[in-house]
């Protein structure tokens, strides 16, 4: 067993799933969160197989067969009556072509789960951190409370604005989508004409919405995707309205009047991403998640991705040889697999925003991420590097 100490800075879905990875693995980890609680804010995500194989493998099999939903299909549906389009039969279907299910999952349900895997010492919250120095021997951590703690490694696993991530990049840009998203759940009660075992997609000329199950089939989360200006802020929790919903959505479909007419709490997330970084890594320090490839949600992958990053880093710090050579070979094989699929998945994101694609294009386009196995692909060849023009 390694006598390393990991240090994972912040406690959302890829830091805690990173955490428990390395915690099932017999590694002293220890999370850094700066909330003063543990709660994750937000609405209903996907689970695509490539991350259920692992969160199965984690021992959430049946956690997730009691409050996630397998949806049965995905239908497309005529924005202005709501009449049927296409359908995409998922289900059982999908398990059996990905080898595990295809889950949609309220966040904080899965948030939950993830920190239930690990003992409560190891997660530390009110800890903000402003700094850290790297040498040798480990890592200093600094918290704002004027506190400080020393690790074999440092994982920043806590957002676009990571610490560790700046001092790797430096100012960034971020890059703007165009559009933003309206998001928020309704009860499944209050929208009967919507069955709670299938996914639906409407699709006007100017806004894009989607609909999916979640806690049980209890609530539907909603987003809303329509073009917007350029300066909101860059946060995903910003308050919005049922007027912000009327004025995209005038007109559309009853079922889709019902949503706004049952919607309560809106929230506006605006879509903004950044460009592939050429560099995760350094001798003792590594980036995760958002931290390391914030993407747009149209894969539905940003989640996902960050389980496989946390599965994955677990594995390459489990097989380590010792001391800090071990650890700098370790984070360099990480990011050796990491770093080219994430990018491949950040930026086929981007093109999935585009209009007009049937739903078997879109399943299609996605196939070759559900059926990835991040465990696996650590013993297979590498892939090829990413060009220089995609890279910051």
């Amino acid at each position: 067993m390694t006598t390393n100490t990991i240090a994972v800075t912040g406690a959302g879905i890829g830091g805690l799933a990173a955490a428990a990875a390395l915690h099932r693995r017999g590694i002293d980890v220890h999370v850094y969160e700066r909330g003063d609680s543990l709660r994750e804010q937000g609405v209903g995500m996907h689970l695509g197989p490539n991350g259920t194989r692992l969160l199965h493998r984690l021992g959430l099999a049946d956690e997730l067969e009691r409050v996630a939903v397998r949806p049965e299909a995905l239908e497309v549906r005529a924005f202005h009556d709501g009449s049927l389009v296409t359908r995409q039969d998922m289900g059982a279907a999908w398990e059996r072509a990905f080898g595990a299910p295809y889950l949609t999952v309220h966040r904080g349900d899965l948030h939950r789960m993830l920190a239930a895997l690990l003992p409560a010492a190891r997660v530390h919250t009110g800890r903000e951190l402003v700094a850290y120095e790297e040498s040798r021997k480990g890592v200093t951590l600094r918290f704002a409370d004027g506190t400080a703690t020393r690790a074999s490694a440092l994982v920043g696993a806590d957002g676009v604005h990571s610490v560790v991530r700046r001092s790797h990049t430096g100012d960034e840009r971020p890059v703007y989508s165009g559009n933003s998203a309206l998001r928020g759940l309704v009860d499944a009660a209050d929208v009967p004409g919507l069955d709670p075992a299938v996914m639906y997609m409407f699709a006007g000329p100017a806004a894009r919405v989607l609909v999916y199950p979640v806690s049980g089939g209890r609530q539907f989360t909603y987003v809303v995707v329509a073009p917007a200006p350029e300066g909101i802020a860059e946060s995903w929790t910003s308050t919005a309205g049922r007027a912000d919903l009327d004025a995209a959505l005038g007109g559309w479909a009853p079922q889709v009047r019902a949503l706004v007419g049952a919607a309560r709490e809106v929230r506006r997330w605006a879509l903004y991403d950044r460009a592939p970084l050429r560099r995760w890594s350094t001798a003792r320090t590594t980036l995760l998640g958002d931290a390391a490839h914030p993407m747009l949600p149209h894969h539905g992958q940003g989640a996902n991705q960050a389980v496989e990053d946390g599965v994955a880093l677990a594995v390459c710090l489990a097989e380590a040889g010792p001391g800090g050579d071990g650890i700098a070979a370790a984070l360099g094989r990480y990011e050796a697999v990491r770093r080219p699929h994430t990018t491949r998945v950040q930026l086929g994101s981007r093109d999935g925003k585009a209009p007009g694609k049937g739903v078997r294009e879109q399943a299609a386009d996605v196939s070759w991420i559900l059926a990835h196995d991040v465990e696996r692909s650590l013993y297979e060849d590498p892939y090829e590097e990413v060009s220089a023009d995609t890279a910051a």
